[in-house]
Parts: C-alpha cells; sequence; structure tokens
C-alpha cells in the first residue's frame, strides 16, 4: 500500500515539491554559510519522494543522551535562517500542493502528507527521516525510559 501511495504522491504533484527540495539543497550546498542546512534539506526531500514508510523524528528523539544545549541552541538559529530563506515558500508549495491533491476524493491522503510536510518545511533543522517502524521504536523507548 505504501507503494501504491508513494507513486499516487509522485504524480499527482510530489515532484514538484521533491525538486523544490533539491534546489533548496543544492542552494544550501553552493553558499558556505549554508551548508549545516544542507542535510537537513536532503532529508525532507527523501521525505517530500516517498513520504509513506518514513517520517521525519527529531534527533533528540534518536538520541536523548546525545541532547546539547548548544546544538540545540545552534539548530534554533539555523532554523530562524531557514524559515526566513527557504521555509515559508516551500511550506507554501506544500500547502498549495496539498489543496490540489485535496480536490480529488484519491489524492486526500496524499494531501494531507504534504500538509505535514509543510509543518516540517517551517522548522526541519535537527530532523531525521527514519522508517515508521523505527520512529516507533525510539518513541517507545523514550517513554519507557521516562516512566522508570
Amino acid at each position: 500500500m505504501r507503494t501504491v501511495l508513494n507513486v499516487l504522491n509522485f504524480v499527482l504533484g510530489g515532484f514538484v515539491t521533491t525538486l523544490s527540495w533539491l534546489l533548496a539543497t543544492l542552494v544550501s550546498i553552493i553558499f558556505i554559510f549554508t551548508m549545516p542546512l544542507t542535510r537537513s534539506c536532503w532529508e525532507i526531500t527523501r521525505l517530500s519522494l516517498v513520504p509513506y514508510g518514513n517520517e521525519a523524528v527529531h534527533v533528540d528523539e534518536l538520541n536523548p543522551q546525545g541532547k546539547s544545549v548548544l546544538m540545540n541552541t545552534g539548530g534554533t538559529l539555523l532554523n530562524i535562517f531557514w524559515l526566513v530563506f527557504f521555509g515559508w515558500w516551500l511550506c507554501v508549495m506544500h500547502i498549495l500542493t496539498g489543496i490540489a491533491q485535496c480536490v480529488t476524493l484519491i489524492g486526500i491522503p496524499v494531501g494531507i502528507a504534504n500538509f505535514k510536510i509543510a509543518a516540517i518545511a517551517l522548522w526541519p533543522v535537527g530532523r531525521r527521516v527514519v522508517s515508521v517502524e523505527t520512529a516507533r521504536a525510539a518513541r517507545t523507548a523514550n517513554a519507557q525510559r521516562r516512566f522508570q
């Protein structure tokens, strides 16, 4: 089922959003001061291409022992920079694509996936794209760690 939905996403406009993320990735590679954004751009490019079966998870959920105040502060500053220069137009693109996909009955699940990615587009630094199973296992392990 994931494969069918991923193909449907690609056909109904996912290729446009993926190309936009790829463009943002290439721009972040070109300018030296945006190099820290490149990994986040690439991660969300993959999510935009194949949204079903994958999920964007914050690195603190994947590795709670590796939390660092300095890294979180740097990530926040990069996210603010990202929002001003790239995030807003990628978010708008995902919202418009999602609305266009929701016009048809068959496109509603794909449109909902684009709305989820639109929220991630505003604040992507510090997110990693992992399988749904890995994300679920990380959340379960974190919940068990908190309540023991």
